[in-house]
């Protein structure tokens, strides 16, 4: 198995056959899952919903419930890992593709993806967002007056304090920048600001 783009870890021994036992579904049944899957991944709050239509694609299909689970957790490594690095369609089905699936299932499923990736994005960055929220920021720059390293002496820095509301408690965090450094931090900002505006 050759690099995959959802993650950079070694993926457990067990993907390979449950992606064997995935191609072993029809294109209708396969088209069925992947419905519910993408379900879940948009209603994340909805488990027992999902635990309910996964038991009942089991009894539909005849299939056992345990090995339906365990290819259910098998599939989500991909649009899990593909939220967090950004992934096209097209590298979630290479990923499919290089773990095993066939062709045709991983194409539907990197068209599922296309189709439902920007929700996907919205609602991840909602969750971080929720987890985290800024509420203040101060900030002051200086140039260091006197240092042990010669090179130092004279170099810009800022200094951040930024008030983070993490649940229902407030931290307060505490960052020196060198001045490269907050360029670039000024940098990732500006593309989070973006990203977020695309959104909205």
């Amino acid at each position: 198995m050759g690099l995959l783009n959802f993650t950079r870890d070694p993926v457990p021994e067990a993907v390979s056959g449950d992606m064997h036992n995935l191609n072993q579904l029809s294109a209708q049944q396969f088209s069925a899952l992947t419905e519910v899957l993408f379900r879940f991944l948009t209603e994340p709050k909805e488990v027992e919903r999902f635990l309910t239509q996964l038991s009942d694609f089991a009894t539909v299909n005849k299939i056992s419930l345990g090995p339906l689970k365990n290819i259910v957790k098998s599939i989500l490594l991909v649009p899990n890992g593909a939220l967090k690095r950004n992934l096209s369609s097209e590298q979630v089905r290479a990923d499919f593709i290089a773990l095993g699936l066939s062709e045709e299932k991983a194409s539907y499923f990197a068209e599922q993806w296309k189709v439902n990736s920007p929700t996907l994005t919205r609602l991840a960055i909602g969750q971080t967002l929720m987890i985290n929220q800024l509420i203040d920021m101060e900030w002051k720059f200086g140039v260091t007056a006197g240092s042990s390293e010669l090179e130092k002496v004279g170099s810009i820095f800022l200094q951040l304090k930024l008030v983070i509301k993490k649940g229902s408690q407030m931290e307060n965090v505490y960052i020196e920048l060198t001045l490269p450094q907050f360029y670039s931090f000024l940098h990732e900002m500006e593309r989070v600001k973006t990203s977020l505006e695309s959104f909205s």
